[in-house]
């Protein structure tokens, strides 16, 4: 395999000695950034964006012709698995993510099967294309959403904030939310190992909603999936287990027990102190986090002292990869992006001497 020309971001994964801290942003290719608005215009829909691979590769591209990130990620979008199943997946101006077909009773939760990996080759056309259009500068991190995650969309049939019907789902029929979970585990498991197979050089499983469980519900419910997804990766092109992200919103309560999944590194939202974090999980994983997207709307100067004070809280020593603690709003000047990327790559280098 080609030596990437940039591989911090890998080392940070694995907490081996890097030069500075690495950073890349959730969503950094995205409405923020009006050549994205302007390619996403040209594609007419977001899934007809996401199904085409030379312009989901186009605005993969994007971010990293503006700013000097240390990582790009797969452009797709957690619920392509169950629109692959049938869900029938469209996304509304204003709305956020909609299914025609939720699932709404009793058979249709047990008819659901994993989907034909047929209809998400379009994903793993993207990812190929992107690799190849990196030219091993930078490594690519393929994604998926979490099991509970996925349910809880899938179940609600839209966005909330709640999912009041999926999380009660749980407690009257836990084992019709087990049959959902086990089946997103399989689809989840077999489609990033069609990432893998396509050339993702890191895996983020994105938990979004399972720091909406209760603390006895989120193991159950949530980890112990994610752990099964974990066991079931293949290796990646060199051979050896590619490293691994797990990012669970709100999930502060449980970093112990997450540290212990195998996951290479746990991503952090702004609620939780890294510097606490690092203290609780030790050396077993690398954090990733944390700065409040909102810090984004401020000063210069206000994002520079906000850098700073989460690279101070992490300390010294590797394994930490600046992130925020959720994806980038759609309203945030790229000026104040640039802003943030500079003076995580310019304060960092200290903590690394």
């Amino acid at each position: 395999m080609p030596k990437l020309l940039n591989d911090v971001f890998l080392k940070a994964l694995n907490r081996e000695p890097v030069p500075y801290t690495p950073v890349w942003m959730m969503r950094q290719a995205g409405r923020y950034l009006p050549e994205y608005n302007a390619t996403r215009s040209r594609a007419g829909s977001f899934m007809t964006l996401c199904k085409s691979h030379d312009l989901a590769t186009e605005v993969t591209l994007q971010p990293l012709e503006r700013f000097p990130l240390d990582a790009a990620i797969l452009f797709s979008d957690i619920l392509t698995i169950p629109d692959a199943m049938g869900l029938g997946l469209s996304f509304i101006e204003g709305e956020g993510p909609r299914f025609a077909h939720p699932l709404q009773d009793e058979s249709a939760i047990l008819s659901i099967r994993a989907p034909d990996p047929n209809n998400l080759n379009y994903v793993m056309e993207t990812a190929s294309s992107i690799r190849r259009a990196l030219n091993n500068k930078i490594p690519l991190i393929g994604f998926s959403g979490s099991p509970f995650t996925l349910a809880c969309y899938m179940i609600e049939g839209h966005g909330n904030t709640d999912f009041a019907i999926a999380r009660s789902l749980l407690y009257r029929r836990p084992d019709l939310m087990h049959h959902l979970l086990q089946v997103n585990t399989q689809a989840i498991t077999e489609y990033l190992n069609g990432q893998i197979s396509s050339g993702v050089q890191s895996i983020m499983i994105f938990d979004t909603w399972g720091g909406l469980l209760s603390d006895s519900n989120y193991l159950p419910f949530s980890l112990n999936y994610i752990q099964n997804i974990i066991n079931g990766l293949n290796p990646g092109e060199d051979g050896i287990k590619i490293p691994t992200i797990l990012y669970t919103k709100g999930g502060g309560n449980w970093l112990e027990a997450m540290s212990l999944t195998g996951v290479n590194c746990l991503g952090l939202d702004w609620s939780t102190s890294i510097h606490k974090a690092r203290l609780r999980v030790g050396e077993k994983v690398a954090l990733q986090g944390n700065l409040d997207p909102m810090a984004l709307f401020s000063s210069s100067t206000v994002i520079e002292a906000q850098v700073s004070e989460i690279l101070a809280d992490f300390g010294f020593g590797n394994g930490h990869i600046f992130n925020l603690g959720h994806g980038i709003d759609r309203n945030t000047p790229p000026e104040n992006a640039a802003v943030l990327i500079d003076a995580v790559h310019r304060l960092s280098i200290p903590y690394h001497l």
